[in-house]
């Protein structure tokens, strides 16, 4: 009898795959593998899989914080050292909070274009994936996020409509090929 795929119904479930996926293109990333292969699913399974058995959990938001001072002052969408702004990941008039970990160095242009959208609605209109630390941080927010309101064990469907910082339809559950990723922002990178 062949084994049937679980569903994802509710917001854990969506941010557990979500960030399941994550871990699967950041070890490919990390490997330089121009492909995913048996290692990188055997990653996401196992990872999806503890997270949802309560086996495994992710990653504080203090390890992004690490990442974010050793990366210094530049845009953490595009690379650039010119005319930084303090950008935040979730906007404010969403319920974004006003603290360090909901803010990056997002140079004017890119934070003019990112504007008020949520960040994955903005990586989908500019139809080019974000840095992986960048993702992880969005999944980090959002799942501390909906601990704190509530909303972690609702069906997916009981988001739609009401206003969040995070549209969660929008977490990616699939990235491009390794190749075409990039785990962090350097110094010096080109503009978007």
């Amino acid at each position: 009898m062949a084994k049937t795929k679980k569903k994802i119904e509710t917001v854990r479930e969506q941010i557990y795959w979500s960030y399941a996926n994550l871990a699967m293109a950041h070890t490919a990333v990390d490997k330089k593998q121009e492909k995913y292969g048996r290692f990188n699913y055997m990653i996401r399974a196992k990872l999806f899989k503890g997270l949802n058995e309560g086996t495994m959990n992710m990653r504080t938001i203090f390890d992004d914080e690490k990442i974010k001072l050793q990366t210094g002052q530049i845009c953490n969408y595009c690379g650039s050292s010119e005319n930084l702004a303090l950008d935040h990941i979730f906007p404010q008039r969403f319920g974004g909070k006003d603290n360090a970990e909901n803010l990056i160095f997002a140079c004017r242009s890119c934070n003019s274009s990112k504007g008020k959208k949520d960040l994955m609605e903005w990586m989908d209109f500019r139809g080019k994936f974000l840095p992986l630390m960048v993702i992880r941080r969005y999944l980090k927010l959002t799942y501390n996020y909906c601990l704190e309101n509530d909303l972690i064990d609702k069906k997916i469907e009981e988001l739609n409509g009401k206003e969040l910082p995070f549209k969660i339809d929008l977490l990616p559950t699939s990235y491009p090929s390794p190749n075409e990723l990039i785990l962090n922002i350097e110094k010096n990178k080109n503009a978007i």
